[in-house]
């Protein structure tokens, strides 16, 4: 029982920190909004049919999402290194092509 207590401990542990991942992709300059989203968002963002995602209204501006992508949240890594121009069209690009819950 000790063992099976000490082994699910480790793994909610090891969970939690990849939860706070950052992750170091810097796109190019030049990088389209669609090319930063297919590069990283679709590992863990599935686009949906007729839209790459949902999000909730308090998200649907280019700040918080720039914000999201920037600090991470939860369960998404930061990506400190898409700001600028390529965050901008990056936050463009899913609001364009996104729904709104």
């Amino acid at each position: 029982m000790k063992k099976m207590s000490l082994l699910l401990t480790t793994i909610a542990l090891v969970s939690l920190a990849g939860c706070s991942k950052t992750d170091t992709y810097t796109p190019p300059a030049n990088a389209t909004g669609e090319d930063i989203f297919y590069a990283n968002c679709t590992k863990c963002h599935k686009p949906e049919t007729g839209s790459v995602m949902t999000i909730s209204s308090s998200m649907a501006n280019k700040d918080a999402i720039i914000q999201k992508v920037q600090k991470g949240s939860m369960g998404m890594p930061a990506f400190p290194n898409i700001k600028g121009e390529p965050a901008q069209r990056l936050a463009e690009f899913i609001l364009a092509n996104s729904k709104t819950k």
